[in-house]
């Protein structure tokens, strides 16, 4: 079948460069990305995006000072940038004549045995009809207790869903280093790494902070939890000019977190 001959790739983009560290959502880059991503669709890839930055939109249309820590209030930030985030996916892929398709998932989603076939379908039937899938945590609805916690955990589990051949964080960082590249500029980038190597999760356990919502420890955990579908884990820095277009090219960037 033509689904078999197709790679299935999930693409993680973080809030800091969806929105510009904070300062609003970045359509620039993000028609850079769709205009990558639409090239990797020509070469029979076909790309689910899971997108951050509902939250971080919201309190900048909110003209808030700081994210709110009170739960109800977060949840009303995401509705309110997930109207913005989305309309700009929408307006920048139909330039290319792709749609794109808004699909908002709680962790009870998949959890529920007959919920995740369901999205699963869904996901496959969207990718069939040449649609781009942007994937977010249903924030407006998840509780403290049942959420995913960051995206790059939603992201894996996705790339489980569809037993992704690749899974794609692009952070505001080149990718896991031997040491903090924040206070030490000789770091080193660590160009490949196997997932069960203990020093994958130590070295990233010592990058934590301003690396995205969930940290390099979090990445790495996502890269450990796709690996269950073999799928190839890939961390890389998003301002990089062309990144998308380098991976499907078989360009070394970034960290490779092989299974």
């Amino acid at each position: 079948m033509a689904r078999n001959k197709k790679q299935i790739w999930v693409v993680k983009i973080g809030s800091s460069l969806l929105t510009n560290d904070g300062r609003g959502i970045d359509n620039k880059n993000i028609t850079l990305w769709a205009e990558q991503i639409v090239k990797l669709k020509n070469k029979n890839i076909d790309i689910v995006l899971v997108s951050s930055g509902a939250i971080a939109e919201g309190v900048k249309r909110m003209k808030w000072k700081e994210r709110p820590k009170d739960i109800h209030k977060l949840q009303a930030a995401a509705a309110i940038g997930q109207m913005g985030l989305i309309q700009s996916y929408e307006t920048i892929f139909s330039k290319f004549k792709v749609h794109t398709a808004q699909i908002l998932l709680t962790h009870d989603n998949l959890t529920n045995e007959f919920r995740y076939k369901n999205i699963s379908s869904t996901l496959f039937n969207l990718l069939d009809f040449g649609v781009i899938p942007i994937v977010n945590e249903n924030d407006t609805v998840a509780v403290e207790e049942i959420k995913f916690g960051d995206n790059d955990t939603l992201a894996a589990l996705v790339a489980n869903l569809l037993k992704a051949n690749k899974l794609i964080i692009l952070t505001d960082q080149g990718g896991i280093y031997d040491s903090d590249p924040r206070f030490n500029k000789d770091a080193k980038l660590i160009n490949k790494i196997q997932v069960n190597d203990q020093k994958l999760i130590e070295v990233s356990s010592r990058s934590v902070g301003s690396f995205g919502s969930g940290g390099m420890r979090t990445k790495a955990i996502a890269a450990k939890t796709a690996s269950k579908t073999k799928t190839i884990t890939i961390i890389a820095s998003g301002r990089q000019k062309n990144v998308l277009t380098m991976i499907g090219n078989g360009e070394s960037t970034g960290t490779l977190i092989n299974c």
